[in-house]
């Protein structure tokens, strides 16, 4: 999709070596790691520090600065020899950005005199010096490769690297307190300074307030332009396009006129029960368009939720959307669309829903409709602007990172699918295979207290976000996943039947 509400990484990538080590290794082997990589994927990505091969302090000086001249938003220290843990180690401290080491292997058994370069044993002088600097940095699951290995490796690091910029320069706006009854989605701010995040709080009221302003706002007519070219026929509410563009207007001059110092920044807004009355719409569909064009708008002022959805956005570079991990398959749909037909017993199954709020280009079909819960105790033409429809089939993640009312970390991550089966239900729905969900509902989701909203990537990208999470402070006893039924959770019951 190519979304411009998130960084663009250029990754520095710094040769080092140690004085002991004959420097053109190092040399040689940055060159053919470059041109490995140019060779295989984006080559404005990259930057490869010219300045020298670090082996000293003062040659880390050099190649900082440069970067830094260079416009480098993330850093690479590359060992091609064994390599100087002081100097490596301090580059990566004082880079402002996230990093990753990387280390050379030996390339053929005829060089194994004066060509090779030992990384493989100081990679593991880099990572004890970078724990005793307090000093973050990923590295792979192989750290250690050839050119070809390694352009592979620094390619997976691009969105994660994408995503941690994205944190450090992200403001969270929010409208309104909760809605009564969810306290779930409680938002102990503690954690979202920690992780480099700003948040704006802001009144319903004040919200309310600015919609008004925009009345009779001459670009209107050119947003409902566009939103009846993106519904088409799915246009079953026609009437209320108008007040809907116009509060389109109002968000996205609110992001312009509250940004400040941040050039990233997703909302949490209030979207019940007097918005409607007030407003005289539901928000959905309005959320829904700006989350597809990488502006995420999560509901019921869910501020993890749509700071999880962010994190989804910058490591997919696409769409995401938020969804309640809402309800059961029933047993007679499982047994005639499900079962046979698809690798996933019953309990692997759920209905993801909300009420309107994921974008046209996710969706098999959609219309734009009035939003059928609210609609049971509100007059019905209050409630339209919901988008709803069945969400399109393929391979999905299942996330979120949360903080606790106690101000701990915690995120979840589970890779599946949507599968394609009718929903024969209403709202932005789609049912929800990922393998061994019973047993993560129960030991992960309810037993560690996640809220019942949960951010949907639209592929599978649990590597990037397990490795985001990380990087980011999440504790890993409290990075769970969907564990296998031969990998017990620690509150499973071994004698359960």
């Amino acid at each position: 999709m190519g979304v411009i509400n998130i960084p663009k990484v250029k990754l520095g990538i710094v040769a080092v070596s140690r004085d002991c080590f004959p420097e053109s290794l190092s040399v040689d082997r940055r060159k053919a790691l470059v041109a490995a990589y140019k060779a295989k994927f984006d080559a404005e990505d990259i930057y490869e520090c010219p300045i020298c091969i670090v082996e000293s302090e003062i040659h880390m000086v050099q190649a900082l600065e440069d970067v830094k001249k260079a416009g480098c938003n993330a850093l690479c220290v590359y060992l091609g020899n064994f390599g100087p843990e002081i100097a490596e180690t301090l580059l990566a401290k004082h880079f402002d950005g996230p990093k990753m080491f990387i280390a050379a292997a030996e390339e053929t058994q005829d060089s194994l005199l004066d060509g090779r370069g030992d990384a493989f044993c100081g990679l593991l002088n880099a990572s004890y010096n970078l724990k005793l600097r307090s000093t973050k940095a990923y590295i792979p699951e192989h750290p250690v490769g050839d050119a070809e290995d390694l352009a592979i490796e620094i390619n997976k690091f691009i969105p994660i690297a994408r995503a941690l910029i994205g944190l450090s320069d992200l403001k969270i706006i929010s409208f309104g307190p909760r809605p009564l009854n969810f306290l779930a989605c409680n938002a102990p701010i503690a954690q979202l300074y920690n992780l480099g995040v700003e948040i704006e709080e802001n009144s319903e009221l004040d919200l309310f307030e600015s919609f008004n302003k925009h009345e009779g706002d001459p670009r209107i007519k050119d947003i409902m332009a566009d939103m009846e070219k993106e519904l088409g026929a799915g246009n079953k509410k026609p009437q209320i396009l108008e007040k809907l563009a116009q509060y389109e207007l109002t968000l996205l001059d609110w992001v312009e006129a509250h940004r400040g110092y941040r050039k990233y920044v997703c909302i949490a807004g209030k979207c019940w029960p007097a918005f409607q009355t007030q407003f005289k719409f539901v928000p959905c569909y309005v959320n829904s368009r700006l989350t597809g064009r990488g502006i995420p708008v999560s509901c019921e002022v869910d501020i993890y939720g749509a700071l999880s959805e962010f994190i989804g956005t910058c490591i997919s570079d696409d769409a995401v959307t938020l969804l309640d991990i809402n309800n059961s398959v029933p047993k007679d749909m499982y047994a005639e669309s499900i079962q046979g037909k698809f690798d996933y017993k019953h309990s692997d199954t759920f209905m993801g829903f909300h009420c309107g709020n994921t974008c046209s280009g996710k969706m098999s079909s959609c219309e734009m409709r009035n939003q059928k819960i609210m609609a049971r105790a509100l007059p019905e033409e209050v409630t339209n602007g919901t988008l709803e429809g069945d969400i399109a089939p393929g391979d999905i993640t299942f996330y979120r990172l949360q903080s606790t009312a106690d101000g701990k970390l915690r995120a979840y991550i589970a890779e599946g699918e949507v599968l394609p089966v009718a929903t024969r239900s209403f709202g932005g729905i789609g049912v929800f295979a990922i393998k061994e969900m019973g047993r993560f509902y129960r030991h992960v989701l309810i037993g560690k207290n996640f809220p019942h909203h949960g951010a949907v990537a639209f592929g599978h990208y649990g590597q990037a976000l397990f490795e985001v999470f990380k990087y980011a402070g999440v504790p890993i006893e409290d990075l769970d996943y969907n564990q296998p039924a031969s990998l017990p959770y620690p509150t499973e019951n071994p004698f359960t039947k």
